[in-house]
């Protein structure tokens, strides 16, 4: 089997069971590679921007991640052959509840595989829900990702902040919240349908999407709304002003399963543009 057959493979494995290990992991690297290898404490590093309190009660704050030249680190769904994020924020204090409010991704085509993340530095904002208003917050996170250039490695890294007070306002994450994907609402997007059909291992799904075109190229991303189901990356094609895309969905158990069209996540993609489509009905 070839090379990247097989990492492409042990990514689905991993991203069913959501493993935090990368493709490759450091340990399995030649002597002389591991030699060359910057610390992981170098290629990324992470700081809280405390940010301000919201009209609702809320706290935006974000978190700045700063990689390396040359280093990249992966998106919410990060493509058939990338390992998601994963936080855990059980050493925070005063967090009722805490949403992470993506920018739209880059897209990284590497030996015929597609990934979606970040390069140089992104900043993510995190909305969170105090347990007590007007108290101070502690947000603490150990967080979990993989980072990659030529080769892909697994890092932790972790944040610790005090959050007091209303907070001032901030450009950058202003601008982080800025680059979030349109509201399918908001984007003239029509009623979004999708057919399901049985494959061998799981569903097949085909989206159609009544949309203005975006750009000269169009990609879209498809999450089943169940971390542990692997989604192919989809096929795209314009049928006038519907955008079509298939994928299949492979569960963990594979065979065919119910898939819930309301939990269903669309991305669609092309260059700094992107819009968010959540659910869909049958056709």
């Amino acid at each position: 089997m070839p090379r990247l057959a097989i990492m492409i493979n042990a990514a689905r494995t991993l991203c069913r069971l959501l493993a935090s290990a990368c493709l490759v992991a450091a340990g399995a690297l030649p002597a002389a590679a591991q030699s060359t290898m910057p610390d992981v404490d170098d290629i990324i590093k992470a700081e809280v921007l405390t940010g301000w309190q919201t009209r609702t009660g809320t706290h935006m704050a974000a978190l700045r991640l700063t990689l390396m030249p040359g280093w990249k680190t992966y998106w919410r769904s990060p493509g058939a052959a990338g390992i998601p994020p994963q936080f855990n924020w059980s050493g925070s204090g005063n967090l009722k509840a805490l949403e992470v409010h993506w920018p739209a991704p880059e897209v990284f085509l590497t030996a015929g595989a597609r990934t979606l993340g970040y390069s140089k530095q992104v900043v993510l904002p995190v909305e969170i829900t105090p347990s007590q208003k007007g108290q101070t917050i502690r947000l603490r996170g150990e967080i979990n990702l993989g980072v990659c250039e030529e080769i892909c490695i697994p890092a932790t890294v972790n944040v610790d902040a005090q959050i007091a007070g209303k907070g001032a306002s901030d450009p950058a994450i202003h601008g982080a919240l800025a680059r979030r994907p349109v509201a399918a609402s908001k984007a003239g997007v029509g009623t979004v349908t999708c057919s399901v059909t049985p494959i061998s291992d799981g569903v097949q799904m085909t989206t159609r999407i009544p949309m203005a075109q975006l750009g000269n190229r169009e990609i879209a991303v498809i999450e089943a709304g169940n971390p542990e189901v692997w989604v192919s990356q989809p096929e795209v094609h314009r049928e006038g002003n519907t955008l079509v895309a298939t994928a299949d969905f492979v569960p963990p158990r594979r065979g065919a399963y119910m898939l819930d069209r309301s939990a269903v996540r669309i991305t669609v993609l092309s260059g700094p543009m992107a819009i968010d489509i959540a659910g869909c009905q049958g056709s």
